[in-house]
């Protein structure tokens, strides 16, 4: 008797699992854009302002306190589809390792760097806010270009460590046929690391992090527990793909330019708004929310671009993984593999996969590799 899965219902499994989490995704966009223009445009801004400064006097601690009942707000309202999407669809599907103790706790970890991450750099805002006028735009543009490439360089170090534990990749066997493409492409990279993702999830994944110093090729458990040395070979030249083509630091870039982009686009619509709505200035405490339901909009109508961009990308590093390798069936294979641990839907409907994809799907993946000539 054939026990093999039914490819038909591993199919029909695929869908489901992308649909629940499409539904999800958009539920969540559609969220933060109703609660940010409630409270830009309802009139229940000015009241949390007045509620703090019944309590507090100073400018910079009642943004503080503002921006928290917000988030805290926000958190309690978004839960519901967190814990359903990241915990329940997960477990439902065998893809999720975790307790719910652990999952929240994970949760904690996220909103704790968040916090830590999160809080300097929003007194910074409201700082140029205050001191600049009309041009916070251009001063914090060019601030969060040095908190991106500060993130980039510590991320691998500091903060990826407090989620993952990260260790020397230990199977020789595997470390002999990274040596091999890495001194055969003339690469210095200063790390291989496994990480411990079973802890969290069934899937698997790679990637290539940070810059300078910090930069390391990180490999999970669960790829190198499933994939063959001839299967990581080809995720690993994907990874050094992209580290030859400097997409971290092309990223960087254009993210930066977008920032400057959307600040002064954004900037502009909030003077315009403001005029109107009465507010005094653009430091008006009650009056930013109208300037985050504009950046938001922004990020939602670019969201396209930044994922075909993204797409480009790793088209790039499949090319030069198979050039690299010149192993094209343990390309198909391992995207095979990753498509059966990670749920991938391969065949995605071309308008979900232009608006929310940010890797090309698995189907045209593979295309790509057969017709790339070697």
């Amino acid at each position: 008797m054939d026990e093999r899965p039914d490819p038909s219902l591993k199919k029909s499994r695929e869908k489901e699992y992308n649909a629940i989490k499409l539904r999800l995704s958009i539920a969540d966009i559609v969220l933060n854009i109703v609660i940010i223009g409630i409270l830009a445009f309802s009139g229940i801004s000015p009241l949390i302002e007045k509620a703090v400064r019944d309590y507090l006097s100073n400018d910079y601690l009642v943004f503080l306190v503002f921006i928290t009942v917000v988030g805290v707000i926000y958190s309690i309202l978004d839960f519901p589809f967190d814990f359903y999407g990241g915990y329940v669809v997960e477990h439902r599907f065998g893809l999720s390792n975790q307790s719910v103790p652990a999952w929240l706790f994970e949760k904690i970890k996220g909103a704790a760097v968040g916090v830590v991450v999160g809080v300097p750099v929003a007194m910074v805002f409201y700082l140029f806010l205050k001191m600049t006028g009309w041009l916070w735009w251009l001063w914090f543009s060019i601030f969060m270009f040095f908190i991106s490439v500060f993130l980039a360089r510590i991320a691998p170090v500091v903060i990826f460590p407090i989620f993952y534990k990260f260790r020397e990749l230990e199977s020789e066997e595997i470390r002999e046929r990274i040596r091999d493409l890495v001194e055969g492409q003339g690469i210095s990279i200063r790390g291989i690391y496994s990480f411990n993702l079973s802890k969290d999830t069934k899937k698997a994944n790679a990637g290539f992090t940070g810059i300078g110093r910090s930069k390391r090729i990180i490999l999970s458990d669960t790829l190198i527990g499933h994939f063959s040395p001839e299967e990581i070979a080809v995720i690993f030249a994907h990874e050094m793909g992209h580290y030859k083509k400097r997409h971290i630091v092309k990223s960087i870039v254009l993210g930066t330019a977008s920032i400057f982009l959307s600040f002064f686009l954004c900037g502009e619509l909030y003077r315009i708004t403001l005029a109107h709505l009465g507010f005094t200035g653009v430091h008006d405490i009650a009056a930013i929310p109208i300037l985050f339901f504009y950046l938001t909009l922004f990020s939602l109508v670019t969201m396209p671009l930044s994922n075909a961009l993204s797409r480009m990308y790793e088209r790039e590093a499949d090319r030069y993984a198979l050039d690299a390798t010149r192993d094209r069936d343990a390309f198909i294979s391992s995207m095979e593999k990753l498509a059966d641990l990670n749920l991938a839907d391969r065949d995605p409907n071309p308008v979900t996969e232009f608006m929310f994809y940010s890797h090309p799907s698995i189907k045209k993946r593979i295309a790509l590799a057969r017709a790339h000539v070697l």
